[in-house]
C-alpha cells in the first residue's frame, strides 16, 4: 500500500510539475487570490466564469486551474477580512470577527502572517488525507450499484439540508427548487419534452453555467451595489509579517484544532470551506481559557478559522473525485468541468485517469506553496486593489460573465436566462435562502433520477431493493437519523446560534 501510494504521488508531482500545468496552477491560485480579495467575487461565480475558458484545454490543466482558483479564494479572502473588514470570500466571514480587530490594534501583519502559514500547513495535510482516503473509498464505491447511488445521493442531499445555514425549511426548499431545475429538457426514456416552454434550446436542459452565474455572479453584483459605505483600509500599519514566539505558541494549537475539523467537515455532503471556518471558531472559544477575548483581536480566532476552510476546502475534493458526488457549489461545478471533458466523476476516475488524479492532488500541494510565496509579499499590490471603485468593476465583470455565457454553446437564450435568474438569484439572498443547496440539488437530481429508474428497471418495479441491499439501507438509515437529529428542539436552538456568530 505504501509503496503504491508512493508511486502514485511521483506520478502526480510528474504531472504537476509539468511546465504546462504549473503555468496553469499558478494562474489558478493567482485567480483565486485575486478573487477573495475582491469582495463580491466569490470562486463559484469565478469558475463558472472560467469554465467556457477551459473547454478549449485538456482536462489536467483545465481541472488545476480550477481547483487553484477554488483554495486560492481562501487566502485571498482572508487578506480583505483582516485590513477592511469585508469577507472576500463566505468563508472569511469568521476571519473578520478577530482579524479585523487586530488590524485596528496594529497586528495586521501578525493577522496575515498567522492566516498564510495557517492556510500552507491545513492545505498540506488535508492534500496528505486525500492522498490516502481516496483509493480505498473508490474501491469501495466499485461495489456500488444503481440502487446504492441513488441513496448516496439521497443522503447527500440531507446532508446539504442539515448543515445548511439558516432555516431547515428554506434549505429543503432550495434542494427541490434545484430538483425541478433538474428536470427541464428531454426525458431520456420517453423523449418527451420537459418544462421547456416550447423554447428548443431548453431541450437539452437548463445549461449549468448560466445557472451559476445567475444564481451566485449576477445576484452578487445585484447585491453589491447595495452597499454605499466607505471602506477603511488598514495598509499604512502592516509591519512585521511574521510572528512572535507568544503568537506562534498561542496559535499552533489553534491551527492543529482548526486543520482536523476542516479536513473532517469537507468530506461531508454540504460541508465544505464555509461550515469549517464555523465550527473551528466555536472550538477555539469553547477550549479556550479566556474566551472573553474572542471579537477583540485574538490570534487564535484568525488562526483555527483560516486553517480549517483551506482544510475543507481540499479534502471536499474527495468525495467528488471517489464518489462523483459534489459535496458544495464549487465541486458541483467541477463536476460540470469532468462531464464536459467526457470524464465521468466516480471511482473509475483514479483507473482510467490516474495522471489527472493525482496530478491534481499534487497540483494542490503546489498550489499551496506558490500561495504562500504569493502572499505575503504582495500584500501591498492586493490593497492597493481595495481602492478601485466598485462601480468601475462591476460593469467589466457583467461584460466577462455575458461574453463566457454566451460561448459555452453560442447561443444567446443562454445569455437571457442570466436575468431572471440573476434576479431570482437576488430575492434568494434578499429571502436569506442560500442557492449553494440548489446548486447540488441542480446537478445531483438528473443523476438520482437516472439511477432510480435504473434500480426500478433491475428490480422489475420493486422498491423494497432500496431496503434490501445493505449498502443502500444503511446510507438511507444513516439521512434518516440525520433528519431526526436535526429536528429535535435542543439541535435546532444549537444550530440556529452557531450561524448567529457572524452577524
Amino acid at each position: 500500500m505504501g509503496i503504491e501510494l508512493l508511486n502514485h504521488l511521483v506520478l502526480g508531482f510528474q504531472t504537476a510539475l509539468s511546465l504546462q500545468n504549473l503555468l496553469y496552477c499558478f494562474v489558478g491560485v493567482l485567480l483565486g487570490t485575486l478573487i477573495g480579495v475582491l469582495p463580491g467575487l466569490g470562486p463559484v461565480p469565478t469558475i463558472a466564469m472560467l469554465l467556457p475558458i477551459t473547454y478549449a484545454l485538456s482536462p489536467v490543466p483545465a481541472l488545476i486551474m480550477l481547483a487553484g482558483i477554488y483554495y486560492g479564494a481562501q487566502y485571498g479572502g482572508s487578506t480583505t477580512s483582516i485590513l477592511v473588514n469585508l469577507p472576500g470570500e463566505s468563508s472569511s466571514i469568521v476571519t473578520c470577527l478577530d482579524g479585523y480587530q487586530m488590524a485596528r490594534n496594529g497586528r495586521a501583519g501578525a493577522a496575515l502572517a498567522v492566516s498564510a502559514l495557517g492556510s500552507f500547513f491545513a492545505g498540506t495535510f488535508a492534500t496528505m488525507v486525500v492522498a490516502g482516503f481516496a483509493p480505498p473509498l473508490s474501491d469501495l464505491a466499485f461495489q456500488f450499484g444503481p440502487t446504492e447511488y441513488f441513496s448516496l445521493m439521497v443522503l447527500g442531499l440531507i446532508g446539504a439540508v442539515v448543515l445548511a445555514h439558516g432555516s431547515l425549511i428554506k434549505a429543503v426548499a432550495m434542494i427541490v427548487l434545484g430538483l425541478l431545475f433538474g428536470l427541464v429538457g428531454m426525458d431520456v426514456n420517453s423523449g418527451v419534452a420537459r418544462y421547456t416552454l416550447n423554447v428548443t434550446e431548453l431541450l437539452d436542459g437548463i445549461n449549468l453555467v448560466p445557472l451559476a452565474m445567475g444564481l451566485f455572479a449576477f445576484s452578487e453584483i445585484l447585491a453589491n451595489l447595495e452597499h454605499t459605505r466607505k471602506r477603511e483600509v488598514f495598509t499604512s500599519k502592516i509591519k512585521g509579517l511574521w510572528l512572535s514566539r507568544e503568537e506562534f505558541k498561542e496559535s499552533a494549537p489553534a491551527v492543529l484544532r482548526g486543520t482536523v475539523v476542516g479536513s473532517l467537515l469537507g468530506v461531508l455532503p454540504g460541508g465544505g470551506a464555509i461550515l469549517a471556518s464555523f465550527a473551528a471558531y466555536t472550538v477555539e472559544k469553547k477550549v479556550s481559557r479566556t474566551p472573553e477575548r474572542f471579537g477583540k483581536g485574538t490570534i487564535a480566532g484568525v488562526a483555527g478559522p483560516e486553517s480549517a476552510n483551506n482544510a475543507a476546502a481540499q479534502t471536499s475534493f474527495i468525495p467528488m473525485l471517489t464518489l462523483g458526488i459534489p459535496s458544495n457549489a464549487v465541486m458541483a461545478l467541477l463536476v460540470g468541468a469532468m462531464t464536459v471533458h467526457n470524464i465521468q466523476p466516480g471511482p473509475q476516475v483514479m483507473t482510467r485517469n490516474a495522471e489527472l488524479f493525482w496530478g491534481l492532488v499534487a497540483s494542490m500541494w503546489v498550489g499551496n506553496l506558490m500561495l504562500l510565496v504569493l502572499n505575503l509579499p504582495l500584500i501591498g499590490m492586493w490593497v492597493k486593489l481595495l481602492a478601485v471603485p466598485y462601480r468601475l468593476l462591476y460593469t467589466a465583470i457583467l461584460l466577462f460573465c455575458a461574453i463566457g455565457v454566451y460561448t459555452v454553446q453560442n447561443n444567446t437564450v443562454d445569455v437571457l436566462l442570466t436575468i431572471p435568474l440573476g434576479i431570482l438569484g437576488y430575492l434568494f439572498l434578499k429571502l436569506g435562502c442560500e442557492p449553494a443547496p440548489l446548486m447540488l440539488g441542480f446537478i445531483l437530481g438528473p443523476m438520482m433520477e437516472e439511477n432510480l429508474r435504473r434500480a426500478m428497471l433491475l428490480s422489475h418495479g420493486d422498491p423494497s431493493v432500496f431496503i434490501t441491499s445493505p449498502l443502500s439501507a444503511g446510507m438511507l438509515l444513516m439521512a434518516v437519523v440525520l433528519l431526526v437529529i436535526v429536528l429535535l428542539p435542543t439541535v435546532k436552538k444549537k444550530r440556529e446560534v452557531v450561524f448567529v456568530e457572524e452577524e
